[in-house]
């Protein structure tokens, strides 16, 4: 008994070494001007609590992938430093899913969570789902939603925040496009637009579209620099107004131009 026990692990280890020698570890690591998430700027709170104007507000980033063979499945930490809510200094994503083909195209489904480790008010999760197509001479073209399923909403919504009003079924839909137009150089460019729950918007804060455009050149060794106009609609929407020598208004949704320098690992 014990020996038929012994030989049945065994053949399931080896059974299991193809798909632990064909599992991919990889990681990242950026440096980058300006952190925007879809469309919006995320460091925007000076050391005197109030609003940043300045076009350069340096992050640091950085994460990893894992896929598990090639079962399609893999898991995931992206991080960056932000300076957006009170008490909170980093965003750390967390995710997993399921990439496969359908024909010509590539389908990835997966889950994604937010957390705000020093303001759970922050706390985000959406659901995905994206496909791909990509031709050599066209280019290649992601169309990818993510739909929120959490009753908090980046601070806008939930629980956490104190609003008691909620952020479930807000979404986010995003259009890529990459080409190599010369080698070494790739073009970027992508369109998105946030569709806000109607508690959201019931508190003056509406839908909006994001874009963004530049290019990217490989150094080689795993190192690209890139560069991009990043920014979203509705600017005055989202503006803050202060004043110490007269009135100024600041929009995170400014269009800016945002330089990263990043090392695949």
């Amino acid at each position: 008994m014990h020996c038929k026990t012994a030989s049945a692990l065994a053949i399931a280890f080896l059974a299991g070494l193809p798909l632990l020698a064909s599992a991919q570890l990889t990681g990242n690591v950026s440096l980058t001007t300006n952190y925007k998430f879809r469309g919006q700027d995320q460091d925007v709170i000076g050391s005197r609590g109030e609003p940043k104007t300045s076009a350069f507000k340096p992050a640091i980033q950085g994460g990893f992938d894992y896929a598990f063979g090639e079962t399609g499945w893999y898991v995931g930490n992206w991080n960056s430093s932000v300076n957006w809510q009170p008490g909170n200094s980093i965003e750390s994503d967390l995710y997993g899913g399921y990439k496969f083909k359908a024909g010509v195209f590539d389908l990835d489904v997966g889950v994604l969570t937010f957390v705000y480790p020093g303001n759970s008010a922050g706390n985000t999760t959406e659901l995905y789902g994206a496909g791909s197509y990509s031709d050599p001479v066209i280019g290649a073209f992601t169309l990818k939603y993510s739909h929120t399923v959490s009753s908090d909403y980046f601070g806008y919504a939930g629980s956490a925040a104190g609003s008691g009003l909620k952020g479930r079924n807000s979404g986010y839909l995003n259009l890529a496009y990459t080409k190599e137009i010369v080698p070494k150089v790739t073009l970027k460019a992508a369109l998105g637009y946030t569709h806000l729950s109607g508690d959201i918007r019931s508190r003056g804060f509406p839908s909006f579209v994001d874009y963004n455009v530049g290019a990217a050149y490989d150094l080689g060794s795993g190192l690209s620099l890139a560069g991009a106009v990043q920014g979203a609609t509705r600017q005055a929407a989202y503006a803050t107004v202060y004043g110490l020598f007269g009135e100024r208004s600041f929009s995170p949704n400014k269009a800016r131009l945002v330089v990263t320098l990043t090392k695949t690992l």
